[in-house]
């Protein structure tokens, strides 16, 4: 199976909100909402009943929304408020330097480097095993954001692919982030190994199938602890142009995670 890491694809944020105003007009909203009530829009329980928020989703999905589309889009609309409020970080992780953090554990201290971003992933290299009676699909990345209580939320955004609008999105449970060294070197599956495929054939190719949070977890983990001990790792890009039939490019500049040292 081709793997894609050549330059960094557009991305969940950009397929999601096209027009990047609407949600600085929400960032806004937001904000004043939050200092009328004294809410902190980082905890996303209290950013999911905020009036603005609603208001946009039901405007995102047309008045005969169900009312459960409030949590459905919450989460990603969560992610992208801080994500659009952090710049916008994005970090394209190399095949190589995926498969060394698949592989172990590096030396620096996980620290986030932005408070919000998105780590895209080599397109087809880790898969979700999917749900009873689903074929596995493949993970484009994942956004996180820290909140003011050093939590750490992570939402999956999955089967980017250009034959079919959309995407999934598959929300981690939050964990605070002062255990995050502890992530790095924990065992989470009981037989097997992390990451190992669990798809047909997909040892032959080198796959990564996460079964688990615990995974997303060692792996964000892993590559905090990255960049923080190699900042060489990450060199800046601007947008691709001239891609020859590759995937769709992301306009945004953006970090790409390297092997380095």
């Amino acid at each position: 199976m081709s793997l894609h890491d050549a330059y960094a694809r557009i991305t969940p944020y950009e397929l999601a909100f096209p027009e990047p105003d609407a949600v600085d007009r929400l960032i806004a909203d937001i904000a004043e909402e939050a200092r009328g009530r004294g809410a902190d829009p980082a905890q996303p329980h209290e950013f999911i009943t905020m009036g603005a928020v609603g208001a946009f989703i039901r405007d995102l999905q047309g008045s005969d929304a169900p009312p459960e589309a409030i949590h459905q889009y919450g989460a990603l609309v969560f992610h992208a408020v801080h994500f659009r409020e952090a710049g916008c970080p994005v970090y394209v992780l190399g095949a190589h330097a995926a498969r060394y953090l698949v592989g172990g554990a590096p030396s620096g201290a996980p620290v986030p480097p932005k408070p919000s971003g998105y780590l895209q992933l080599p397109q087809h290299l880790f898969w979700t095993a999917g749900a009873e009676g689903s074929p596995p699909e493949s993970i484009d990345g994942l956004f996180w954001t820290l909140s003011s209580t050093g939590m750490l939320h992570i939402l999956l955004a999955t089967g980017l692919r250009p034959d079919r609008p959309g995407f999934g999105t598959v929300p981690v449970p939050e964990a605070p982030v002062s255990d995050a060294s502890s992530w790095m070197g924990i065992e989470v599956r009981a037989a097997g190994g992390d990451f190992s495929s669990t798809m047909p054939g997909g040892e032959l190719d080198g796959l990564c199938t996460v079964e688990s949070s615990g995974e997303i977890l060692k792996l964000l983990a892993r590559f905090f602890a990255y960049v923080t001990a190699v900042p060489s790792a990450l060199v800046r890009c601007e947008p691709a142009t001239g891609t020859d039939g590759g995937p769709t490019a992301s306009l945004f500049s953006h970090d790409r995670v390297v092997l380095d040292g």
